[in-house]
C-alpha cells in the first residue's frame, strides 16, 4: 500500500513539474523571433511598414506639388504634421507648433513638438531629432510629370523623425526630453533649420545632441552598415548609439568627408549654434536610388519594410542615450 502511495505522489510530482515547465515555456513559444524584437520596450508596438508607407502617400503625393516652401502643398504637409503631433500627444515647444521665418517675401515654417522627460533632472536636457519636410516643387519633366514629390529626400527623414516622437510619446521611456524638428527651406539653403538652431539658443535650450534624418527610404548593398552618419569623427556619436541598439546600425561612409555632407545637411546649423554632437543619418549613400532630385522621387519606390526596420533598430539606441546618466556623446577632434 505504502508503495503504491508513493507512485501516486511520484506522478503527481513529475505532472506538476511537467505543467509548471510548460508554463515557464510559453512565453519564449509565443515571443517573435530575435530579428524582430528591436525595441528595448517590447510593451509597446514596433513601427510598421504599413503606418509609414500611410504618411508617405500623403507627404509624397500630388496633392502636395513637391512641397517647396511658401506653396500651398507645404502648408498641407505642415497641416498634416500638426495633426499628427496632436493626435499622438506630441506637445508644441513654442506657443503653437510653428517657428515662422521669412525669406524675402517667402514665408517658412519648422514644425516643432516636445516629448517631456521623465527624470527631474534630465529632462532639462534636450536630444533633438529632425529632418527637413520641404522638397524643390517642380522637376525636370518626364513623361508629362513634373511634380518632384521628394520622397526619400526627405519625407522618409521626416517620416523618421515623426515616428520616433510617437513612439516616446507614447512610451514615455525617455529620461532626457526631446524636440522632434521639421524644417522647411532645407532646399534653399538650410534656411529653416538655420533660423531654428539660432532661436533655440538664443532661448537657452539646454541641447545635448542633435541628430538629422536625411534620405532613409532605400538601403544600402547588403554589405555594408545599414545606414552611415556624416562627421563621423566629429564625435563618439555612432558607438554611443550602436552600443544601446546592440548592434553596428550606423557606419562610417568613406565619401562623406569628400561630399562635405556635415555641411550639406540640417545638423550643421545646430552644429554651428551650439557647438555640440549634431550629425546627420543616412541610408542614401549615391549608389543606391536614382532619383535625387527627381520627379521619380515617389512613394512607390521607398522600401518600407528596410524604413521600419532602420526605425525599430535606432529607438533602443536612442533611448540608451536619451536615458543614460550623465552626457557620454561627446565632441572630438577629426
Amino acid at each position: 500500500m505504502k508503495q503504491v502511495k508513493f507512485f501516486i505522489l511520484f506522478f503527481v510530482i513529475v505532472a506538476c513539474s511537467s505543467t509548471q515547465k510548460k508554463i515557464d515555456s510559453q512565453p519564449e513559444e509565443k515571443s517573435l523571433p530575435q530579428e524582430v524584437i528591436v525595441t528595448s520596450t517590447p510593451a509597446f508596438p514596433i513601427v510598421t511598414p504599413e503606418a509609414i508607407k500611410e504618411s508617405m502617400e500623403y507627404l509624397a503625393s500630388d496633392e502636395l506639388e513637391g512641397r517647396a516652401t511658401g506653396s500651398e502643398g507645404i502648408e498641407k504637409a505642415a497641416v498634416f504634421i500638426e495633426n499628427y503631433f496632436k493626435k499622438n500627444n506630441i506637445k508644441p515647444y513654442f506657443e503653437t507648433y510653428r517657428d515662422t521665418f521669412k525669406l524675402g517675401d517667402i514665408i517658412g515654417y519648422n514644425v516643432v513638438g516636445m516629448i517631456e522627460g521623465n527624470d527631474p533632472k534630465l529632462k532639462d536636457e534636450f536630444i533633438i531629432l529632425g529632418g527637413h519636410y520641404d522638397h524643390i516643387g517642380e522637376g525636370k519633366e518626364v513623361n508629362g510629370d513634373k511634380i518632384a514629390n521628394g520622397a526619400n529626400d526627405d519625407a522618409s527623414g521626416t517620416i523618421a523623425a515623426m515616428e520616433f516622437g510617437k513612439h516616446f510619446a507614447n512610451s514615455k521611456t525617455n529620461k532626457r526630453s526631446i524636440l522632434i524638428t521639421l524644417y522647411a527651406a532645407e532646399e534653399m539653403g538650410l534656411k529653416g533649420s538655420a533660423h531654428l538652431a539660432k532661436r533655440l539658443k538664443d532661448n537657452g535650450l539646454n541641447a545635448y545632441t542633435m541628430i538629422n534624418f536625411e534620405m532613409i527610404g532605400v538601403p544600402r548593398s547588403e554589405d555594408k552598415t545599414m545606414a552611415y552618419m556624416s562627421g563621423y569623427n566629429r564625435s563618439n556619436f555612432a558607438p554611443i548609439l550602436n552600443k544601446y541598439a546592440g548592434e553596428e546600425v550606423v557606419g562610417f561612409f568613406p565619401k562623406a568627408k569628400e561630399f562635405n555632407l556635415f555641411f550639406r545637411s540640417d545638423n550643421f546649423p545646430f552644429y554651428k549654434e551650439f557647438n555640440m554632437p549634431a550629425h546627420a543619418i543616412s541610408t542614401f549613400d549615391f549608389t543606391n536610388f536614382e532619383y535625387y532630385h527627381h520627379v521619380d522621387d515617389e512613394a512607390d519606390k521607398m522600401d518600407y519594410n528596410h524604413m521600419a526596420s532602420f526605425i525599430n533598430k535606432m529607438i533602443p539606441g536612442l533611448e540608451g542615450m536619451m536615458n543614460a546618466p550623465t552626457k557620454e556623446v561627446i565632441l572630438s577632434d577629426e
